[in-house]
């Protein structure tokens, strides 16, 4: 077993290399990081360490991120592809735990049928009714060509503010620490909004859009989350057979880990 926080790599079915760590024993669970996330900056390693006690947890730099590679074009397929690579690595079939985009991701590896032992997903913004206005049609094509352009910064300012961020913290945060972080993994923008795309048109889910979903899933929301995107969650729980919804009192979309693990570790390690 690798060390803690040791890098290692697995080969993608495109050839692209994608950077993992692993930590812990146990069951294997890998972390499927949202948007402008990877090991070294948002909350994976804070999950792996909190789960490792339990799990064998692995986390990535998904494609395009940190220390991985990003072969074009772009495609979900391929990021199913760089899950797949990862659930051989972690033995041949591993739990997955989604957040936001990440949750869409993992949801999607699920319904192409990959090893997957559990289904955890925080989250996946899917836009699914009038309670929020649907994403523009032009918005993914303007972020591509602000990249195209070099302003990395104005790719995660109109981000921002998609998500909800108010404008006086946006105006801020390049003077915050991360930004450039941030700023580095701007070309990834567009493959999350395009993994979630189909289900931010303010529509509710179509009929059998899950049905390849064959895995014990738990969709979790918080409760001090925006009405649209718990009405989301909730239309996963419905979409997908048998899953269960779980709404954590006090929680946003920047869930808390102390307020996850012990669901986490009792869904993932199989209890009721």
């Amino acid at each position: 077993m690798d060390a803690a926080n040791a890098t290692s790599r697995a080969r993608s079915k495109d050839g692209t290399t994608i950077a993992y760590s692993r930590v812990g024993s146990g069951p294997p669970v890998i972390v499927v990081d949202g948007a402008l996330c990877y090991r070294k900056f948002g909350m994976a390693a804070q999950f792996a360490a909190a789960l490792a006690p339990r799990f064998t947890v692995i986390t990535c730099d998904r494609r395009g991120r940190g220390e991985s590679g990003d072969t074009a074009p772009w495609s979900v397929e391929r990021e199913v592809d760089d899950l797949a690579a990862l659930i051989a690595a972690a033995g041949g079939s591993a739990a997955l735990f989604g957040c936001s985009s990440g949750a869409a991701l993992a949801l999607e590896a699920a319904n192409r049928g990959l090893p997957i032992t559990r289904l955890a997903l925080y989250e996946p913004p899917f836009i699914v009714d009038d309670a929020r206005p649907p994403v523009a049609a032009d918005f993914i094509p303007g972020i591509e060509a602000v990249v195209a352009a070099g302003r990395r910064g104005e790719a995660v300012a109109r981000f921002m503010k998609l998500v909800g961020m108010p404008g006086f913290l946006v105006a801020v945060m390049p003077l915050l620490p991360g930004w450039s972080k941030l700023k580095a993994v701007a070309h990834t923008l567009p493959y999350d909004l395009k993994i979630v795309a189909q289900e931010q048109r303010g529509l509710p889910i179509a009929a059998g859009r899950y049905a390849g979903v064959k895995v014990a899933t738990l969709a979790i929301r918080g409760g001090k989350s925006p009405a649209w995107m718990q009405h989301g969650v909730a239309a996963v729980a419905n979409a997908v057979a048998g899953a269960e919804l779980v709404t954590l009192p006090g929680q946003t979309h920047l869930v808390k880990v102390a307020a996850i693990v012990p669901l986490l570790t009792r869904f993932l390690g199989g209890g009721s």
